[in-house]
């Protein structure tokens, strides 16, 4: 089942159909894998006919890009908002890794296929899709590089700590599910703890 997540990447922007075959795609991409996946598993998923889908999206591939490209704006966004969150690199590193962490565990569904089916994506949608990861790990690398100027931060090579930021928050998809112990929330707490430590952040500043 998806999870309430995915449910909320496309409120109002779409037709109901449009809405229900995307969301028929999250859940049968993360059934069976996107290869595994037919264009009538989704259609029926959604409850319409193979010919219905056609209306509306004119592959399967159309369906896993506007899906990958949903979930990245949305992290996009939300990394952004934490860079604008007040001047202290610290407290701007933990808003972003308790944020993008936090939407990995509620998104989890959707956070996997994007993630992890994405070189299935046609040549023009992966190029769209790469440029979305780009700004996100530049963002990310844009805060350590100001906590490093500040003597906030001590890392061997910053872009290295800002791949290492982005990859444990997308991980958390991979395992997470709603019967995790910990709540999404929670989970982002301890791990923006984790990544100030891995930066190398005062220990004073870290909390407990």
């Amino acid at each position: 089942m998806t999870d309430p997540a995915t449910a909320e990447l496309w409120p109002g922007e779409r037709t109901e159909a449009a809405r229900r075959l995307l969301l028929a795609a999250v859940d049968s991409f993360a059934r069976r894998g996107y290869h595994a996946t037919t264009t009538r598993d989704i259609a029926t998923a959604a409850g319409m006919s193979p010919a219905a889908l056609y209306i509306h999206y004119p592959s399967k591939a159309a369906l896993l890009a506007e899906i990958s490209r949903t979930g990245h704006r949305a992290t996009l966004e939300l990394v952004e908002r934490a860079e604008a969150a007040g001047a202290d690199p610290v407290e701007r590193m933990r808003a972003l890794a308790e944020s993008f962490t936090a939407w990995h565990a509620r998104g989890h569904t959707v956070g996997r296929i994007v993630n992890h089916e994405l070189h299935a994506l046609p040549e023009e949608d992966f190029a769209a899709v790469a440029e979305l990861r780009i700004r996100i790990e530049e963002t990310v690398l844009r805060i350590i590089a100001d906590g490093v100027a500040r003597g906030l931060f001590r890392v061997p090579d910053q872009r290295t700590a800002a791949r290492a930021v982005t990859s444990l928050g997308i991980d958390v998809s991979r395992w997470y599910t709603e019967r995790s112990s910990e709540s999404p929330e929670e989970l982002g707490r301890r791990y923006g703890q984790l990544v100030l430590r891995m930066l190398g952040a005062p220990a004073e500043r870290v909390g407990d």
